[in-house]
């Protein structure tokens, strides 16, 4: 199978809303291996099924240094949030950008595993974050509309200006230094 592409902003799907996952079978776990795999090429952080065009409520991530445990939350939903945090993103649907956001320190988040058993569980800090990222994906909506108007946007201009950018060994910095 061909490795999926990243939606990149403004695909008009990014800003649609993943249906709920109603069928845990083998199309599935084969959904989520793909997902993985699209995450893992892309050296990403977090991956919403949103991202490459697949309109299901599914996240996957992995924020380990070595990219070796896997995570996946499907039909994922935040149930409660406490605290606050300024958490600074990135986004694999918008190359070169990142933006400081606050976020809910901790979350308490429900969501099913591939069988389709209910699980809930507590994350805090940066895992916290991501997961509030992904879950925003799966509802339309994208980190930068965290920003005030003003600061979007200056982001899409800088980030307009970046879509066009070839990378080369006199631009300075990597072509993969992208996490979510």
């Amino acid at each position: 199978m061909t490795l999926a592409r990243v939606l990149r902003y403004p695909h008009q799907d990014l800003r649609k809303m993943a249906q709920p996952v109603i069928q845990f079978d083998d199309s599935l776990k084969d959904t989520l291996a793909n997902l993985f795999e699209v995450l893992y090429a892309h050296h990403g952080w977090g991956l919403a099924a949103t991202q490459v065009g697949i309109m299901s409520q599914i996240v996957v991530m992995d924020i380990s240094p070595d990219q070796n445990q896997p995570m996946y939350f499907i039909n994922p939903k935040i149930v409660a949030e406490e605290g606050e945090v300024e958490s600074e993103e990135d986004n694999l649907s918008f190359p070169g950008v990142y933006i400081k956001i606050k976020r809910a320190k901790k979350i308490e988040l429900q969501f099913q595993d591939e069988s389709g058993n209910p699980q809930t569980q507590i994350f805090e800090g940066l895992l916290s974050c991501c997961i509030q990222q992904k879950v925003d994906s799966l509802n339309g909506k994208l980190f930068i509309d965290h920003l005030s108007a003003l600061k979007r946007t200056r982001l899409l201009a800088k980030y307009n200006k970046m879509k066009h950018h070839t990378h080369s060994q006199a631009c300075g910095h990597g072509c993969d230094d992208h996490h979510h």
